[in-house]
């Protein structure tokens, strides 16, 4: 059985998948399968689910903010800021949710410190008007 190399690549690092023999992903174009032997290709993923089996027969789910997947024959490589991967689809959605979920707490703490640098430039610029018209 023809295999490929899957290699993710990630701002905080990378691990790599022999023995894939199928990848689905994603792109502006729609869904779309890659096989070991592929012709080379670029694509942009879109922002969803992609998804890869390899000789084992097991499904490995990744779950990303987009990406570009590149390559051809025996090996591709997928950069994305972040991933999630399990092998269990179930789990990725809650992983997935308990990252949103934190996303959104760390957006409020500086959505709250926009805020008050905002008060405090307002503050100031008070301050200075103030001490113009004296």
């Amino acid at each position: 059985m023809k295999t490929m190399t899957l290699q993710l690549r990630h701002s905080t690092g990378s691990a790599r998948f022999d023995n894939v023999t199928s990848f689905v992903g994603e792109d502006a174009s729609g869904s779309f399968g890659i096989l070991p032997g592929h012709a080379r290709m670029m694509t942009a993923l879109s922002v969803g689910l992609a998804r890869f089996r390899t000789v084992d027969d097991d499904w490995h789910y990744l779950a990303l903010p987009g990406g570009i997947l590149a390559g051809g024959g025996d090996h591709f490589t997928l950069c994305t800021r972040r991933y999630l991967h399990d092998t269990e689809l179930g789990r990725i959605g809650t992983m997935l949710s308990e990252l949103q979920r934190a996303d959104q707490e760390a957006l409020g703490g500086i959505r709250e410190s926009l805020h008050r640098l905002e008060e405090e430039m307002l503050r100031r610029l008070r301050e200075i008007e103030r001490g113009s018209h004296e």
